[in-house]
This record gives C-alpha cells, structure tokens and sequence, in this order.
C-alpha cells in the first residue's frame, strides 16, 4: 500500500503547523464513545495522515529514505491498532486506580458503615409503626427525641469536586453492598429553582426506579414498607453540602426529621473545608434536628502515594513516563491543591498521545503477558523486519543498547523488552524501600518518583552502571554518598533525605522498615538475603536468637527489649549503605533503558499544550 507521506516530509519546516494539528488528534480519542469492542475499528476521525516523529531522529542519507518511502507503515491502519492497545491499556490504569482509592477509603467506609446501623437501631428503638400507620399521608406525631436525624458529616480536605464525586460513589455502592438502601444527591438538586420538590423527585426516581411527576415523600414511605423486609436503614447522601442553598437544605432536612420514624433515614453529607460549615449554611431550626459525627477521609497526598505507587511506580499496565513529564505532573497537582482527577486526566492525555504517536506502542499489549511479540506483531498486519527497523533506530538503542544487546535479528528486540522489563522492576522495588524510610520523615512517593527517574541524577551517581551488589567498580559506598549528596541536594534532595532518615531510625522502627524490605525484595535475592541479615542480626543483638539458652535470655532479660545503642547506630548504618547501594546499581531510571520509547511518554511540551487547550476551551477529558 502506498504510504502517506514519507518520513522526511514529516521532519520538514513546513510541516509545522500539520504538527501541532496532529498533536491534537488524542485528545479526540479521550472523547470517543467508549463502548469497547464494538468501536475498535477505524472511522471518519482516522483519515490517513502523516506519521509525526516527534522524537530526535539520526541523519538519514539519500538511500536510508529512499528505503523508507518503500517501506512505510500505513498510518491509518497502525493507527487503529495503536488506539485498541491504548483502549486496553488504559482500561487497566483506570480499574487500577479504582481499586485503589476504594482501598484507601476502606477504614474510613468501614467506619462509616457501622455508624450507620447503630444509627439506625437507635431510629428502630423509638418506635415500629404499623403497616397502616407507616403509609398514611402524615408523619407519626412523636416527641423531639424521635425526630433527631442522625448525620455524617465527612471531611473531605479541599479535593477537588470531581474526586468528591468518585469518593461518594464508591462509599454508595460499599453500603449498598451492605444491605442499605442509597440514594446520592447532588448540590445542583439542592438549587432555589428546583426547590424541595426537585430534591424529593430526584430520591423517589432513584429508589423506585421510575419517574414520579408527584414530589410527596409518603410516597417514599410506602415504598420502603412494601419491600418486605425493613431491616436495612435508607442512607441518602449529599456530596457536597457547601454548594447547597441553605434554605432548600433547610427545609429538607425538617422534612426528613418528621418522617424519620415512618422512612429511618440516616444522612451523610460532604464537607470541604471545616465540620464547622453547618452553622454557616443552614437554619437554626434545622441544626437543631442534627445529631453529627464526625469522619475524615485521607488527605490528597496520600490518596496520590497510592495512585503513584499502583500506577507508575509498579507499572500495572507497562506504561510509564519522563522525568521532565513526571515533574510537570507533581507541580500541576501541587499548584492545583492536591487535585487528583486532574492529575489522572493529565495522565491519560500522556497515554493517549504516547499511542498515537509511538509506532511501536501497540506492544505494551503484550509486555504484561508471555506472548511472541513478533508473532503477535505479525497478526496485526505488522512486518517483523520494519518493526525490528524501527526499534535499531530508537536513539535509546543508538545511545545505551547497541554494545549491550547482542544482534539476533527479532531476538534483539525481544530480549531488550525483556531487560527493559527487569530492570524496571528492580528500579521499582529501590523506589518502595526507599519510601518505607522516607515516609518515617514525610517525604512523598510522588516526589521521590519524579527523582528517581531523572537520568543527570542516576550518571552522577553511578560512574559505573554495570554491575549488582556484588560489583561495586570499585566504587565505595562513601564515595557514591558523596555524589548522590551533592546532587541530590541540588534537586530537593528527597533520596538523599530517605538515606538520612534511615540512619537516625530508632530501633523497632528500623526493624518494621526492614521488614517491609524483606517484602518488596522477596524476587531479587541479591537484595533480600542480605536484609534477611540485617533482621537476623537486630534479633541477635535483641536477645532474641535461636542459639541462645535460657540461662543466657535470663541474665540480659534487663536489655532485651531494647538495643544498645551502639549496636542500634551500627544496625542503621548498614542499612543505609545498602540502602545507598540499592540506590546506586538497581535504581536506573526508564529513559536510561534501551527500547524505552515503546513503553515511556516524554513530549512534555506536547503534554503541556494539549492540557492548556483543554482548560481555555472547558473540553472535558473523561476519565
């Protein structure tokens, strides 16, 4: 098939303007209906275009182009394959980031849960009203005891509307999973031209599953004693009560109040700034009928460490970004306030662009599993020997591969890929273990990330790259402490900080840390059997050994519990060396990798104009 144009039309000044054109082309893949399968097929957005090589390119001589426009890939075809590979790819991203915050807010749901029925059995105590009595048009005529609403008022620390909404729709779904009936209403149905009526419209379409015209809540009540059983309390939550009218509020909540006995509602309700916010927003008459308590979610740091540690710093999908992408991301969530919907959006924006423009991207399809990538290259329509072509010609390859991958035609690929693999793997566990004493001094993962995947700072602290633990180039430990100090206290300095930390450890912290260690390091056993022991030697010097007898555990029972603080200071300053050389041979970053631009985004200048547009023009990217 012909081609669409050539490569060295692509690469031409008068291109310019086509580029920033095609550079747009992702974005309209992040609004695509996303009906899965059934669209992974070329259509009208997909018109035959040129391949723009946004990456350094080598000088190509007359005959290298010559062989190119022979051999061209047919953009249009590639392309598709490309975008399934991202629909999938990023399918796993998405599910992993689910997972995640739910975990995050497990403690807290769980919490939450059992709040809401003891709530509810106190609701129960007052009174059981009769089928009769509990359908009938009016409230139950009870004392002001009864008509308490029992209240959750959940702290959500400035994050941004978006994740409060994704927050309240996965604690939704957990308590219904639990038995209750839930109904989430947003701050637009507590709005003065929808009034109260809108807000009980919006209740009675949600349980009954049907559009009711009459906004009466006896309705509601009837509902719920017609279901059978009334075993489960109604849960009816308010995402965001600060952007409620407080009048609308008002009234609903007395209304709720009068009919708590007959419909046993509880109510959670969004906070953004204070648990103070109430008194600001509502009546008096209705504060009054509140009973609160109090729940606070984790803050937008520590809902971020997860993300960063799920999706980027263990790789859940095998897709992964620069530096210089990397730190444009963390200060975009800093400047933002912790604003983790945006960062996630920037993120597949990255993804998106990565797809479009990377020839090769369509592997990270087959990096997670065992396949024949060029057997599965095949099928796609995909000649080996391009595909091998392309790959010899990636400037990571040119730069770091060519002396260390040995030339076997579709093995060379094959094998760099699987390199690339490990190698990220090791990069990954450093990052953790570093975590694990960085956190003890509250650094983030997301800022020992951005760190760590700088190449200036892995050449300077790593004269030598080509050994394990056991090949230290004869490169001592103080001297690579010496270099990775001075650079990374030039650059915030947050491994240097981790190393510190892990010297001043007290002892049954530095015995959890190791413990975490031994977790992480469970698959490289050049790391792990020497923090095996490390432990073996603080339960030595714990009295705690094996070979020792009883006569012995007595006479130091006085010291057991604690170390000396010799043997403490001695015990630390192992661990921060290999710590440091754990630093030094395992922690190279993904663009010091041979083959990285298959599977690493790093247009950051790209990243940065598609995010711009996307805020100048209000387009939504869904996430």
């Amino acid at each position: 098939m012909a081609p669409s144009a050539t490569a060295s039309e692509s690469l031409s000044p008068s291109t310019t303007v086509d580029t920033t054109e095609n550079n747009l082309q992702p974005f309209f893949v992040l609004h695509r209906a996303r009906s899965r399968k059934s669209e992974k097929k070329p259509t009208g957005t997909w018109k035959t275009r040129r391949r723009i090589d946004l990456s350094p390119s080598l000088p190509k001589n007359g005959e290298n182009l010559d062989a190119e426009k022979a051999e061209a890939w047919d953009d249009c075809r590639h392309v598709s394959i490309r975008m399934e590979a991202f629909d999938d790819v990023w399918s796993k991203i998405k599910s992993t980031i689910k997972d995640v915050l739910r975990d995050v807010n497990t403690n807290v749901f769980n919490e939450i849960h059992h709040w809401v029925r003891e709530s509810f059995n106190m609701i129960t105590s007052f009174a059981i009203p009769t089928f009769p009595e509990a359908t009938g048009s009016f409230p139950m005529v009870t004392d002001a005891a009864s008509k308490q609403l029992f209240t959750g008022l959940v702290l959500t620390k400035n994050m941004e509307f978006v994740d409060d909404l994704l927050t309240f729709e996965e604690l939704g779904s957990y308590l219904k999973s639990q038995g209750c009936h839930v109904a989430n209403l947003s701050s637009l149905e507590f709005s003065v031209k929808n009034g109260i009526g809108g807000c009980l419209r919006s209740l009675l379409r949600q349980f009954l599953m049907v559009t009711v015209d009459a906004a009466d809540v006896s309705i509601l009540a009837t509902w719920y004693r017609e279901q059978g059983s009334c075993n489960y309390p109604v849960v009816i939550i308010i995402e965001d009560m600060e952007r409620c009218s407080g009048s609308v509020l008002s009234d609903f909540i007395l209304m709720l109040s009068e009919w708590v006995l007959k419909i046993p509602v509880v109510l959670i309700m969004g906070v953004a700034t204070t648990l103070d916010a109430p008194k600001s927003i509502l009546q008096s008459n209705a504060l009054h009928h509140l009973c609160p308590c109090k729940f606070i979610l984790g803050t937008p740091p520590e809902r971020m460490d997860a993300v960063v540690e799920a999706v980027l710093v263990k790789q859940c999908s095998g897709f992964g970004i620069s530096h210089k992408v990397a730190v444009f991301m963390r200060n975009y969530f800093v400047s933002q306030d912790g604003t983790i919907t945006s960062f996630i959006r920037a993120l597949k924006i990255a993804c998106a662009q990565h797809f479009f423009m990377e020839p090769l991207s369509f592997m990270l399809w087959f990096l997670l599993g065992d396949d024949n990538l060029m057997l599965q290259g095949e099928k796609c329509g995909l000649s080996p020997e391009l595909m091998l072509k392309h790959a010899l010609n990636l400037p990571s390859y040119q730069s770091y591969g060519r002396n260390k991958i040995a030339k076997q035609h579709g093995e060379t690929l094959v094998n760099g890929l699987a390199e690339l693999k490990k190698l990220q793997c090791q990069w990954s566990i450093v990052i953790l273990c570093l975590y694990e004493a960085g956190k003890c001094d509250k650094v983030t993962l997301l800022d020992l990330f951005c760190e760590a995947l700088d190449p200036e700072s892995f050449k300077s602290r790593a004269p030598d790259n080509g050994g394990g633990l056991e090949n230290d180039s004869g490169v001592s430990s103080s001297d690579c402490y010496k270099h990775q100090q001075y650079h990374t206290t030039r650059n915030s300095g947050f491994i240097c900080q981790a190393v510190r930390k892990l010297r001043d450890l007290p002892a049954v912290q530095l015995r959890k840390l190791l413990k975490g260690w031994e977790k992480y390091t469970v698959n490289v056993p050049q790391i792990h059997d020497k923090v095996k022991k490390l432990l073996s030697e603080m339960k030595f010097e714990d009295g705690k050994s094996l070979g020792q007898d009883l006569s012995t555990i007595s006479k130091r029972h006085s010291s057991r519990k604690h170390l000396k603080i010799e043997d403490s200071k001695a015990v630390n300053e192992k661990a921060a060396k290999l710590l440091e050389s754990m630093v030094r041979n395992y922690m190279q970053p993904l663009e010091c990798v041979p083959f990285h631009e298959i599977v690493c985004f790093k247009n950051v200048n790209a990243l940065q104009t598609m995010h711009k547009l996307s805020e100048l023009t209000g387009l939504y990217v869904e996430i």
